[in-house]
């Protein structure tokens, strides 16, 4: 019973050894690729709104009035907390990631380890039960 769950543990360890890289590759890819979808939907956006400002005409005072600075420092203040969010958010999913790829790993090294201080106790024994049974031997040859 032992011998097929160690034999089904190591193959799952050896399948998530094998698949871990790709695995990785992949989820780097494809946040990526959703990062380049989301740039595109914002230069699209962004021409959409150009399109439509071109057909508005420009007035004066808008042209003339600065912008305050108090607007300013709470647009740089946003940009910095959602940037902020997104350097957590991928700390998390980073200490995630090697979560989910050590624990298989921790618990296929604890059970080969717990197995193999098993057949050291095993050895120890047998070897003091010998020792034991030659001493009584001689025992009672005396």
């Amino acid at each position: 019973m032992k011998l097929k769950i160690l034999n089904i543990l190591t193959v799952c360890f050896v399948t998530l050894a094998v698949l871990s890289p790709g695995l990785l590759v992949f989820n780097l890819i494809w946040g990526r690729h959703i990062e380049l979808v989301k740039t595109q939907n914002l230069s699209c956006q962004v021409t959409n709104i150009n399109k439509g400002s071109d057909s508005l005409s420009l007035q004066p005072e808008s042209i003339n009035t600065p912008q305050s600075p108090a607007n300013r420092k709470l647009s740089k203040y946003n940009f910095f907390v959602q940037l902020q969010i997104l350097v957590e958010q991928y700390r998390i999913a980073t200490i995630l990631q090697w979560l989910v790829l050590g624990t298989p790993i921790c618990i296929g090294f604890g059970i080969l380890v717990y197995d193999r201080y098993l057949v050291y106790r095993t050895a120890v024994l047998k070897a003091q039960v010998e020792m034991l049974e030659r001493l009584w031997q001689q025992s009672i040859e005396q």
